[in-house]
């Protein structure tokens, strides 16, 4: 409209925790006075899924949301008139309005291809007889509480395999791996601390790797069986040097196995995903083709590991995803300006100005540190299956791994 030159929302900060104060104002300047029912300022945060199938030859959409906050309030004028339309001088404007957020967690700020988590401010001008200006304001949230200093994350977990070899003459050598991890949760930026011991006693040579995979699964309630979709990505991978034979060797990932910006666990928060991570550690025989494995549960927290009674804490700053993980590979069209986007090729062939991107919490020590990260294997792609929850005993089979248990 051409009496308003400037509408505008402006939030106090760009992330909040649960339980936290949403402070913002609506900034207007108008040319000239106008007649304003009211501004109506909406809080929403949703979970929206969808993606295409077939059912009987035909391509359709489904799609499924879920709401976890819905607050409404008018900063100026009224709900109801009683018949006098107030009038808007002219000038600039300043109007406050805050939202308390409940205590209660929220799933993290979240963008993918079939699943996004978004919570926004939205502001309707009610002008009568006249369409209504509006303006929306995405912001971050940080969630689920997930602190590293928790007891049950606290607790060393310990793995054991070993492999007989047959070698020349019938004689058997026996191949064992040990790790340990020191704790099962971290936070974006931390070393993973795992130690593990190689006993080569064959005649092959062998050699360790280390992969750090997420899982993510995306669900959508149709009827008593729901639909589901699966991807997991590489987040990080070590491959280690040659163990010779009649050989023993020890490796402590301290500072080198660090922990890139990506989403937190997540996991019965949210009935349209689910995101849980797993370091594969594994040995390869790299003449038989063999393996000893083992598989740890790590969960990303959003709370850092602390020293007890250090003075020295360490630092939280809030950043973007990584671009190889879900939370990082894809972009929403409406958030970018110059050109069009569908995810398909990573957000690093994007030109356009992207005006909204969620920010996880990580810790800035040690950051740069990152081990090498391999594209092979990277994504398995999505599959489509029937599922009747969002987390049953079939899948956590998946997550644990008998091997490995808490010291």
């Amino acid at each position: 409209m051409d009496y308003i030159r400037e509408f505008d929302i402006r939030l106090e900060k760009e992330m909040y925790y649960a339980g936290e104060t949403l402070v913002g104002h609506v900034i207007l300047d108008t040319v000239e006075n106008f007649k304003l029912k009211a501004i109506r300022v909406l809080l929403r945060g949703t979970a929206h899924a969808e993606w295409k199938v077939v059912v009987s030859g035909d391509r359709r959409t489904i799609k499924d949301d879920q709401v976890f906050l819905d607050s409404r309030s008018v900063i100026w004028g009224k709900e109801k008139l009683d018949g006098i339309v107030p009038i808007l001088t002219r000038g600039h404007h300043s109007f406050p309005f805050r939202f308390q957020l409940p205590e209660s967690s929220l799933p993290c700020s979240f963008e993918a291809r079939h699943c996004t988590v978004r919570y926004y401010v939205k502001v309707t001008l009610d002008i009568p007889y006249a369409s209504s200006p509006q303006g929306m304001k995405y912001f971050t949230i940080i969630g689920p509480h997930i602190d590293c200093m928790e007891e049950q994350y606290l607790k060393p977990m310990v793995g054991h395999d070993k492999r007989s070899i047959c070698c020349l003459c019938c004689k058997r050598g026996v191949v064992s791996l040990r790790s340990a991890l020191e704790r099962s949760a971290y936070c974006c930026g931390e070393s993973i601390r795992l130690k593990a011991d190689i006993d080569n006693q064959s005649e092959e040579v062998v050699r360790l790797k280390l992969r750090l995979v997420q899982y993510v699964e995306f669900f959508i309630d149709r009827g008593v069986l729901g639909i589901n979709k699966e991807s997991n990505h590489t987040v990080l991978e070590y491959r280690g040097d040659p163990i010779g034979p009649q050989t023993r060797s020890k490796f402590d990932s301290t500072n080198s196995l660090v922990v890139p910006v990506m989403p937190p666990t997540l996991i019965g928060i949210c009935r349209l995903l689910q995101i849980y991570y797993v370091l594969k550690v594994w040995v390869e025989l790299e003449k038989s083709g063999d393996e000893l494995h083992m598989n740890f549960p790590i969960t990303i927290a959003t709370c850092p590991f602390r020293i007890p009674n250090s003075k020295q804490q360490p630092q939280i700053e809030y950043d973007v995803s990584c671009d190889h993980v879900e939370g990082g590979l894809y972009i929403g069209p409406e958030f970018q300006l110059g050109q069009v986007y569908d995810g398909s090729f990573g957000i690093e062939n994007g030109n356009s100005v992207v005006l909204y991107r969620p920010v996880y919490v990580c810790v800035v020590h040690n950051r740069n540190d990152a081990t090498t990260y391999s594209e092979e294997n990277q994504d398995t792609g999505p599959s489509t299956s029937s599922h009747h929850g969002p987390y049953s005993k079939d899948r956590k089979s998946s997550y644990d791994n008998d091997h490995v248990t808490r010291a």
